[in-house]
């Protein structure tokens, strides 16, 4: 049986020191790595969010393109450089037909009543905290939503 000597524990000691040091750096990257990823998901829902409660605005006042666009950016405040294309509504056949834009002239149905279809497109900015490389210092993040709604 061999026994060991104070320099032994000590040379073992020393490669657990060794090993931490290599993996400190690696674990750092991982979390770096994780958090953006995570800001960056967080940031597209809050996006298609906002654009869901726009239309569902919308759909309950589709001429209110202004409340919509308001109802986007109330939805998600905490999003950097938050834009919501002009919203769009028309009227369309129940079947999804003879879409009209604003309603000015309303489709031909057979036999149904025309319902309104609301459209918006909301943008968002992400800026990653780390600079990646291969990744662009900034993106932008895009979610378009309709939802139709009670005759006109």
């Amino acid at each position: 049986m061999k026994t060991r000597n104070r320099f032994d524990v000590l040379r073992e000691d020393g490669a657990s020191l060794v090993e931490t040091a290599v993996m400190l750096p690696l674990f750092a990257l991982l979390l770096f790595v994780a958090v953006d990823a995570g800001r960056a998901c967080y940031l597209a829902t809050e996006i298609a969010g906002a654009a869901r409660t726009a239309v569902t605005y919308g759909s309950r006042n589709p001429i209110d393109t202004t409340g919509m666009a308001t109802a986007a950016t109330d939805d998600a405040p905490d999003v950097p450089n938050l834009s919501v294309g002009t919203p769009t509504y028309g009227c369309e056949c129940p079947d999804g037909s003879n879409y009209s834009a604003s309603c000015s002239t309303k489709p031909s149905c057979s036999g149904d009543k025309a319902v309104w279809r609301v459209n918006v497109t909301v943008t968002g900015t992400y800026s990653p905290i780390v600079p990646w490389p291969g990744i662009p210092s900034s993106m932008s993040f895009s979610s378009s939503a309709s939802m139709r709604s009670a005759g006109s």
